[in-house]
């Protein structure tokens, strides 16, 4: 079976995608104002971009501070052998303190950031992943975050424009 082809995009697309990034609880009344359509056409738009797999799901950003004082870690992971990356994925994905992780190239083989409520546990998470034989990984060289600079809030509106070739 070939793979789907994404719908090309025009520029009204582009432009309900960059506002849906900034509110994504905006009513399709509102958003098809903001752009210059119908209503009815700016829900045709969304539910396209939704059916193509565009616009992959909609949440609420939480400000945890507000909540808790958990420690945010970037952990760079190194393994003994790339054959083992699977099972690190695998053990990784079922993990809920990793909030993200990335396979990324160099001397690294992940970055992932780690949500903990407190340093001991991240402690133990980390030194449960280096002691699993099985896992293969060599080490973990850990950076806490002090405080956020500036946080993800969506795509540049330059990169939501298919390329074409």
């Amino acid at each position: 079976m070939a793979a789907k082809r994404p719908p090309t995009l025009d520029a009204i697309d582009v432009k309900i995608l960059a506002a849906l990034q900034r509110d994504g609880r905006s009513t399709i009344q509102k958003l098809a104002g903001r752009i210059g359509l119908s209503p009815r056409a700016g829900l045709e738009r969304v539910r396209r971009l939704e059916g193509a797999g565009i616009i992959a799901g909609y949440q609420a950003v939480i400000e945890l501070r507000h909540l808790s004082r958990p420690v945010n870690v970037f952990a760079e992971i190194i393994l003994e052998k790339q054959a083992s990356g699977r099972r690190v994925e695998k053990r990784l994905a079922g993990l809920d303190a990793v909030v993200e992780c990335w396979e990324v190239s160099g001397a690294v083989d992940y970055i992932a950031r780690i949500v903990c409520a407190d340093l001991s546990e991240y402690e133990e998470l980390t030194s449960s992943l280096i002691d699993e034989d099985d896992l293969g990984v060599a080490r973990i060289v850990s950076h806490v975050a002090l405080r956020p600079v500036r946080r993800f809030s969506g795509y540049p509106e330059r990169l939501l424009v298919p390329r074409r070739g």
